[in-house]
């Protein structure tokens, strides 16, 4: 499947213990993505993607323990840190019609409330307490963004335009 077309849904953090379970930073809220012979993709920069079928997942310190089919010891499971969790964005579950998902709204332009140009929402972040996304100035600036419910005003997704108030000061720095 094509790079772009894929969904992540999570990062592969750290080994656990020797049997080759491992810690994943999950980034989608529908725990079946995970469940137990559930097929996920892998991939890193520099390398494709592999799809693997979910042996056993549980619940950690705030992410979930993974073994998949063919990671067996410590060493296995240290050659996935760092690598992506990715599915096509079929397996996702279903969203009521007034919600989006975020890899959705990739590429929209950004506009302030006047219909100012901002720039191209490229991409964003998961963070704690909110979610940062970069939109790319027409300048090439990068702009981190914290969208929130009172920052992002509007999503138009038949004009592909996002309407925010970003806080006093953020688009000169």
């Amino acid at each position: 499947m094509e790079k772009s077309k894929l969904v992540v849904i999570g990062e592969v953090v750290k080994p656990h213990g020797i049997r080759g379970e491992f810690s994943v930073e999950s980034h989608a809220d529908s725990p079946r993505l995970f469940a137990v012979g559930a097929r996920l993709g892998l991939r890193g920069k520099n390398r494709p993607e592999r799809f693997v079928t979910v042996r056993s997942c549980r619940p950690h310190q705030g992410r979930l323990l993974l073994t998949i089919e063919g990671v067996e010891d410590r060493d296995a499971a240290e050659a996935l840190r760092g690598l992506e969790v990715v599915v096509p964005p079929e397996a996702l579950p279903e969203l009521p019609d007034d919600e989006i998902y975020l890899h959705e709204i990739v590429g929209f332009a950004c506009v302030l409330p006047d219909g100012t140009p901002v720039g191209e929402l490229e991409a964003f972040m998961d963070s704690p307490g909110q979610d940062l996304w970069l939109i790319r100035a027409p300048d090439g600036r990068e702009i981190l963004f914290p969208a929130h419910d009172e920052s992002v005003l509007e999503i138009d997704e038949e004009q592909r335009r996002i309407v925010i108030d970003p806080p006093p000061g953020l688009l000169e720095l």
